[in-house]
């Protein structure tokens, strides 16, 4: 018993690691170490048991993670859906509790890692992919890696290193010193060294062509999911910002942008059905002599809502628009919706949004421009999609005034940089409240704002037309590594004698230890 109560608090304890290693802390090596942990509680347990302290595990790294999700609907929506996702963290316990002891155990508990972060990105809800690790890994060494392998491979390694680790250690308690050196040397110095040649071989400067950007943050008057209620506030406070970046042009001070990007809702009355708005809108985009990129809330048929990014033209006004594809779950709408108002009264909070189609891309002054709108930047496909389509800048419109002063706002950031790595392209945020940045494509971060105030961010960036590695093979490597999983799996349930659920030969020994 006292086993078993020292590897649900290890399990526990590995949770909170993997938690500690995102943003807005910068401990990202924390995230290996918390897999080295959660492999070594699960090493030699039965598919029950890893079932069990994985999704310990899950809920010890999900619960702290998520309070964004419920900071204005509630915490019972919150924590079902970190309950939901620890799931996904149950799975890995139980894959692992069968592979953890076959040749080449570390690539495949980093393989189960990122298959079970590859199922929870598509289900529930349309797929809920925060909280990879990949996206906690913006300021380590593997960073690089993401060019080659996407999230899923950055995932990969940062598991890998953990796994490695995690080999180590069995080594050296078991007194095979040199099974130690290797199990630790190969999982986790290929992927340090791959990703020290990648960054060597990108210091050089790109010559490519290069656009003068700026990015509008007007900030917001209230917090929350009622941010716009205050009628057109926000949107006098984005024209308001856009007007004195004019004027900074006009007198010198500041070089005049080819490309203006308004956040995620900055327009908080629908301009198609306001004059007024789209005289105003009219009248910005023509002292900054340019089309501006503008997030709209649009009233959409039968009471839903549409969120709206469109370029708007000094000349005609609105003209190309790309509605959000993927919805925030509980925030722009509610699943479940019956269930949840009678859980919590706050639920009903939760919007009525509608979901958009198409490639994500538009064209912004001639330049064909990726919009990831907010919670969209976490859907690798997405992204992958629209860059493929010819976008050469990734915009990231974003409200997060949604969600207050959560950590969210600095996980967005992370994101963001991984997917400038990832597409090798130029990542402009633009947010209501902050945090809005200008990132280059080795995710650098170049200039960013503060949380909560009004400021306009003017940079030089560079265009990217090459595809990556990563955005040319998208999803394979994730979808190949599923599939080789499904065969190692059956073996390690044959070799362990575990292929029910209470393990091994039933005697009550064997029985007993297989349940802790």
């Amino acid at each position: 018993m006292a086993g078993a109560l020292f590897r649900c608090a290890a399990a526990t304890g590995s949770g909170a690691l993997l938690f500690l290693s995102f943003p807005p802390l910068t401990m990202w090596f924390l995230a290996p170490v918390g897999i080295a942990v959660l492999t070594l509680v699960l090493r030699g347990r039965s598919l029950r048991a890893g079932f069990g302290y994985g999704y310990l595990a899950g809920l010890a790294f999900f619960v702290p993670l998520l309070p964004w999700v419920g900071v204005y609907v509630g915490a019972v929506p919150w924590l079902i859906l970190a309950a939901i996702e620890a799931v996904a963290v149950a799975l890995f316990g139980l894959i692992t509790a069968a592979v953890g002891r076959l040749p080449g155990a570390a690539m495949w508990v980093s393989g189960a890692w990122v298959v079970t972060e590859a199922i929870r990105s598509r289900v529930p809800f349309g797929g809920f992919p925060w909280g990879r690790i990949a996206f906690g890994q913006a300021d380590g060494p593997l960073l690089p890696l993401a060019g080659i392998v996407g999230a899923p491979g950055l995932s990969f390694a940062a598991a890998l290193v953990g796994a490695g680790l995690a080999g180590c250690v069995v080594g050296l308690r078991s007194h095979r010193w040199r099974s130690a050196v290797v199990a630790g040397t190969i999982p986790v110095g290929v992927p340090l060294l791959v990703a020290l040649v990648l960054s060597a071989g990108s210091s050089s400067t790109d010559a490519g062509t290069t656009a003068t950007a700026a990015v509008v943050q007007g900030n917001v008057p209230r917090l929350g999911l009622d941010f716009n209620a205050q009628r057109r506030a926000v949107l006098d406070n984005h024209l308001a910002r856009t007007e004195q970046l004019a004027a900074d042009v006009a007198a010198g001070r500041a070089p005049r942008p080819s490309l203006v990007i308004w956040p995620e809702n900055a327009s908080d009355i629908d301009p198609l059905r306001n004059r007024d708005a789209a005289a105003r809108l009219d009248a910005a985009a023509r002292s900054m002599g340019t089309p501006i990129l503008v997030g709209a809330v649009l009233v959409g048929e039968g009471g839903t809502t549409v969120n709206s990014v469109m370029v708007w033209d000094p000349a005609r006004g609105p003209g190309e628009q790309h509605i959000k594809r993927q919805l925030v779950p509980f925030g722009e709408y509610l699943p479940l919706r019956p269930v949840m108002t009678a859980l919590s009264p706050y639920a009903k909070q939760a919007g009525n949004f509608v979901a958009g189609t198409g490639d994500g891309v538009v064209d912004l002054n001639g330049v064909r421009l990726a919009v990831a709108t907010c919670y969209e930047v976490a859907f690798d496909d997405l992204v992958t999609e629209s860059v493929r389509a010819g976008a050469q800048v990734i915009t990231v419109p974003t409200n997060n005034a949604t969600f207050g002063r959560t950590d969210m706002t600095y996980q967005q950031l992370a994101m963001s940089r991984i997917r400038a790595v990832e597409h090798g392209r130029s990542v402009l945020i633009a947010a209501t409240s902050g945090v809005s940045a200008i990132i280059a494509p080795d995710g650098t971060v170049q200039q960013q704002t503060a949380l909560f105030t009004a400021d306009a961010l003017v940079g030089e960036i560079a265009l990217g037309t090459d595809l990556t590695w990563a955005t040319r093979l998208g999803s394979v490597p994730e979808v190949a590594l599923s599939f080789l999983l499904v065969p190692v799996f059956v073996t390690g349930l044959r070799r362990s004698g575990r292929g029910r659920p209470g393990g091994g030969p039933v005697t009550s020994v064997t029985a007993r230890q297989q349940l802790l």
